[in-house]
């Protein structure tokens, strides 16, 4: 299968030069290659975006989805994958929108450890309304909104996610396309909930992170053990989010382990109810409406 048959029609409106086409074209080869390989079902597989520059990918790829409101990509996605099971799921949120509005329903999600995989671009701002800072702005970051500077810390997005329990974690570079495409194909084919933290740094309203991850990121090699829950931590605490010091940014796979999927643990769901054949008479159910 060919990644251009996964384009829409719609015109692409992200800036010139925004990241985010790295993670469109990204996502395309991954969900390409795995459909020529007989891993996924194009017609089983669903997208879910959430409000925010990153939601549009939502009309870039030819595929069943929904776009929903701010912050709740991920409870229309365990929607989608209670409905129908057999459904391969994949959600895109903004940092803003996981982590601000979303964040009560990221910390469920990698709690119930649903098969699906949520992939969050992170640019450390809520871009799409002019720059405002997010829970993952660094500290000292001025805008209108902080014209101070922003007081805070920033949350440490791959921390937190092997803290709550996340079975597969792993970071992206958007500008390293081949890459994230790799890590987004082993998201996609692993058995429980996935998580990826895309670094999109935003041309317009954050910049200055550009030199730095271009310079800072390097690539986790097999000297990782991905299975260490302990060496996944000290590789996500070796960047705190932030522009102070000259830190080394790692990218790739974090953490990986296997433990009962959400789904799996439902009686309800062993059964295909979901594939039943419902005779439904209509016209005896809306007859008292009528």
């Amino acid at each position: 299968m060919n990644p251009e048959e996964f384009f829409s029609k719609e015109t692409n409106t992200w800036c010139p030069g925004c990241p985010n086409f790295g993670i469109l074209a990204s996502v395309k080869g991954a969900l390409a290659e795995l459909a020529t390989e007989g891993s996924i079902s194009v017609k089983d597989t669903a997208l879910a975006a959430g409000i925010g520059c990153h939601g549009k990918i939502f009309d870039y790829v030819n595929l069943n989805g929904f776009n929903g409101l701010h912050g709740r990509v991920l409870p229309v996605c365990l929607g989608m994958k209670l409905g129908n099971p057999n459904l391969t799921v994949v959600g895109f949120g903004g940092d803003g929108d996981t982590f601000d509005e979303g964040v009560s329903h990221f910390v469920h999600a990698c709690r119930y450890n649903a098969n699906m995989t949520m992939m969050v671009h992170v640019n450390q701002v809520f871009a799409l309304t002019t720059g405002q800072a997010n829970a993952i702005t660094e500290k000292g970051f001025v805008d209108g909104s902080t014209p101070l500077g922003q007081g805070e810390k920033p949350i440490n997005s791959v921390l937190l996610a092997l803290e709550l329990g996340a079975t597969f974690v792993a970071r992206g570079y958007a500008l390293q396309g081949p890459h994230l495409k790799e890590i987004m194909k082993r998201a996609i084919l692993h058995k429980g909930f996935s998580y990826i933290d895309i670094l999109q740094p935003c041309i317009v309203y954050h910049k200055h992170s550009v030199p730095y991850l271009n310079k800072n990121t390097y690539k986790l090699d097999e000297a990782h053990n991905i299975s260490d829950f302990n060496q996944a931590i000290e590789k996500a605490r070796e960047w705190d989010y932030s522009y102070e010091k000259d830190a080394k940014v790692p990218i790739g796979v974090f953490y990986e382990t296997e433990r009962p999927t959400f789904e799996s643990q439902w009686p309800q769901l062993k059964t295909p109810w979901h594939a039943i054949d419902r005779k439904i008479n209509w016209d005896n159910i809306t007859r008292e409406f009528k």
